[in-house]
Order: structure tokens, then C-alpha cells, then sequence
């Protein structure tokens, strides 16, 4: 697929994410990746003790990324990019264990939760711009038995996924109705990403 982007250099995705740098790729960008050296369990319980909403944290994290790796990429264009869950304003993370995975499915059976996607995109440590999208996933009501036979055949992938659970995959098979854009459930916000990028006139299309 030809490159829409129209800068010399190319956008450094600050995150190790393959599905993030996979849907920048299919977008037609030719994207470089770079995490961020920040601890974002840290930032994020700073910024929830300091009296910040839950629903603000994804955009707070997305920031600190974009700013992080383009301080360190000199003229590079830097996309932040990061996605919360929010169940009856709990926020949810990565399970560690297999066994907390089996938590997370079960405190979410049944319930309709929220997915917030975040970006910033930044150059030299400064923000040109950020958006946020959210998406409401209505999840199956779900017994131990059914929550047990979907971790043994999703397997500790499952432990790379806020909420445990893999909607790209036989995730899918937990759910009754998705609401919003699938890119942003899958943890980037790209329309309006997009968007921003045309408005900053670094896309051909």
C-alpha cells in the first residue's frame, strides 16, 4: 500500500503495541514504534490521588507517552496512545494471573462497561493536538464454567488485555452488543487521529 504521509520523517508510535501499530499500518502510515519510559501505573494513581476523574486518566497517560518519546526524537511527529476501562467508575487493568483474568470476566458478565480511547500527538515535547473516543460493550452474563472454559482456550493471552478478554479473537464469542468505532476498542481512537493528522496538513488524502 502507497504512504499517505507526506512528512520526510516518518510518525513514531510511542508504544510497543502491535494492534496500535497495526492499525496506523493499514491506515497507510508508515509508522516507527518506540515505548515510553514512563511508569503509567505510577502516573496514573498520581494523577487519580491528586482528584483526577477516572474517565481523564487514558488522556493523561496518552500525553505523557507522546511527550516522553518526542523529547527524545527531535523533529519526529509522536503518537501517544492509550485505553482505559471503566466499569460503574472502577477502572480496570491488565490482570497478572490467570486467576485474575477469571475475576475481571466475572465482575464484567452480564454488565455493560466502557472502553476509552486516548492519543496525543506531539513534536519536541510539545502537544499539537489530542482526541478521545469511547465504546460500550454489553458482556454476556457468564457462569464459572463458561468463564473457565473461555480462559483455557484464550490461554495467558488474555493477561495482555484490559478486562482479560481479546475482542479481536474468540473474545468476541463474550459479548451481546458493541457500541462504538472498532479501532477504538482495540485501544486507538484513529477517525479522529485522522482527522487531526489532515488538520495539521501531514496527509496526502
Amino acid at each position: 500500500m502507497p504512504s499517505l504521509w507526506k512528512a520526510t520523517i516518518s510518525p513514531t508510535l510511542a508504544s510497543g503495541s502491535a494492534t496500535r501499530r497495526a492499525l496506523l499500518e493499514s491506515a497507510g502510515l508508515p509508522v516507527a514504534a518506540e515505548p515510553a519510559a514512563i511508569d503509567e501505573r505510577r502516573l496514573e494513581e498520581e494523577f487519580l490521588a491528586s482528584g483526577g476523574e477516572p474517565e481523564r486518566a487514558a488522556p493523561t497517560l496518552a500525553r505523557a507517552k507522546a511527550i516522553d518519546v518526542s523529547a527524545r526524537r527531535p523533529g519526529a511527529l509522536c503518537i501517544g496512545a492509550d485505553q482505559t476501562l471503566l466499569l460503574a467508575g472502577v477502572l480496570f487493568h491488565k490482570p497478572a494471573t490467570m486467576a485474575g483474568a477469571a475475576r475481571s470476566l466475572g465482575a464484567l458478565a452480564g454488565r455493560t462497561h466502557a472502553l476509552i480511547a486516548a492519543v496525543c500527538v506531539a513534536r519536541d515535547g510539545a502537544v499539537l493536538f489530542e482526541a478521545n473516543d469511547r465504546a460500550r460493550l454489553t458482556m454476556r452474563p457468564l457462569d464459572e464454567v463458561a468463564i473457565s472454559r473461555y480462559c483455557a482456550a484464550a490461554g495467558p493471552a488474555i493477561l495482555s488485555s484490559v478486562g482479560a478478554y481479546q475482542i479481536e479473537g474468540i473474545g468476541i464469542h463474550l459479548f451481546e452488543t458493541i457500541e462504538g468505532d472498532h479501532a477504538t476498542v482495540l485501544g486507538l481512537p484513529l477517525l479522529p487521529l485522522l482527522k487531526g493528522l489532515r488538520a495539521q496538513g501531514l496527509l496526502a488524502l
